[in-house]
């Protein structure tokens, strides 16, 4: 590792990048999400390898975004790098179906406990538009339930609420007024959508006898990593089983971020709930596009050609993500593997909340498995999207421009809402190197 660094000027090669970017690129960027929060710009990548990476500047940079959660082993990991070569070996195979398909849905069969079939997808988004599809198909119905803060990717009947503005009361109890996180979303799809509030079981409960009749699907994270890391309270996941089946709805559980991150099952597994379909996508092949909807038989059969909902596509299931999708799924099923990550995590959280403590600095970390997050200025544990936003945005600011400044790097999504990972590569070492740095972030901060 390098010396630790003490100023984030604008690199050179960084800053030429980005203005030739924004000649042609939209802002500058591939996807929006990569124009940093606090760099202003994206981090131009030359290289990356276990958890680090490096900038084009030639900087340094302990890896805690690990491209939004999908580089699960750890960037340039061997055996997803011999997989990719072997499928390149084989051709570029599109379009066609080969034996390892079948290899791939025979893995998430056994690992995923919902899944008794399988049918991949190319993206997240992808996946929950489909899930969504299935559910309607299979019960006429039209609404889905989601909940505030939830995101289930840029599609139309996704896109509700994933973010919103701070509101001091719930203007029409249980709902949350339906508004798009996007323009160019029909209006008219607000009319399918019903919003209520993470880990409220009372709205949720009240939301369901009012309008369960209509309600084809309730969806949810069953970790809410995109407004940080909220898990449910205890008995809340069940809660949603209990409802949906009472209902006749299909519960879906978007793993497209929880998948494989706490264990081999996703959340089903670690929180014992089982739901009717679910997706997963990010970690399923260490970096490469992949996703898949496992679930129920009878659900799942409503895809085409089996049934009348429609899906398909030219690339899914290309053979290089579906190689790197087995290597990866073989390593986390390795004896092990769950044991030596989950204590690397407890470790790493519990060095921050030291730390937070050391420097008399209101910092919450909540993780659960691989992912966490920091809420600044939080009193306690965040239990809902609202309370998220209640944290303080000066001091989450602060703390990631410090943390890059010192080779530590961080998403951020204001307040708290910016969420991290730990990979299978990073070691106690790395991590405890990690905490040296934070330190003095930390130190900074309390002396400011």
């Amino acid at each position: 590792m390098t010396a630790i660094q003490t100023t984030l000027t604008e690199p050179a090669r960084s800053a030429q990048l980005f203005e030739r970017a924004s000649k042609s690129l939209v802002s500058g960027v591939s996807a929006s999400a990569r124009l940093h929060g606090v760099l202003g710009r994206p981090l131009f990548l030359e290289r990356g390898d276990g958890p680090r990476i490096w900038d084009v500047d030639g900087r340094e940079y302990l890896d805690f975004v690990l491209s939004f959660g999908a580089t699960f082993l750890g960037h340039n990991d061997p055996a997803v790098r011999a997989a990719v070569e072997e499928a390149l070996r084989r051709g570029v195979i599109c379009g066609y179906e080969t034996e390892h398909q079948t290899l791939l849905a025979e893995a998430l069969q056994r690992l995923i406990p919902c899944a008794e079939f399988v049918r991949l997808a190319n993206t997240g988004g992808e996946a929950t538009q489909f899930a969504l599809r299935i559910a309607r198909s299979a019960t006429g119905r039209q609404v889905v339930l989601k909940f505030e803060g939830h995101y289930h990717g840029l599609h139309d009947y996704a896109t509700w609420n994933a973010r919103g503005a701070q509101r001091d009361e719930l203007p029409s109890y249980p709902y949350i007024p339906p508004i798009s996180d996007s323009s160019g979303v029909p209006p008219q799809l607000a009319d399918l959508v019903v919003v209520v509030p993470w880990n409220d079981p009372a709205a949720i409960e009240q939301a369901m006898a009012e309008r369960g009749h209509e309600i084809a699907a309730i969806i949810c994270e069953p970790v809410n990593y995109n407004a940080g890391c909220i898990p449910p309270r205890p008995g809340f996941l069940q809660h949603l089983r209990d409802l949906a089946t009472r209902h006749g709805a299909v519960l879906i559980f978007d793993e497209v971020l929880t998948s494989f991150r706490m264990a081999p099952g996703g959340a089903q597994e670690h929180y014992a709930v089982v739901p009717d379909l679910s997706t997963t996508a990010k970690a399923l092949a260490n970096g490469l596009p992949i996703a898949a909807i496992v679930g129920r038989a009878d659900l799942m059969h409503e895809l085409g050609p089996a049934g009348k909902a429609l899906h398909s596509g030219t690339y899914t299931g290309h053979l290089i993500p579906v190689l790197a999708a087995l290597a990866t799924l073989d390593a986390l099923s390795q004896p092990g593997f769950y044991d030596g990550l989950l204590a690397r995590c407890e470790h790493f959280y519990a060095g921050l909340d030291a730390l937070f403590t050391k420097h008399g600095l209101p910092g919450h970390v909540q993780g659960v498995g691989g992912r966490f997050a920091i809420y600044w200025g939080a009193a306690g544990p965040i239990w809902d999207y609202q309370d998220a936003l209640r944290c303080d945005e000066r001091l989450a600011r602060r703390f990631v421009q410090g943390c890059i400044e010192r080779g530590v790097f961080l998403s951020y999504g204001g307040r708290g809402l910016g969420h991290q990972g730990i990979s299978a590569a990073h070691t106690l070492a790395d991590l405890d190197d990690a905490l040296a740095r934070i330190d003095l972030v930390l130190s900074e901060m309390a002396a400011a």
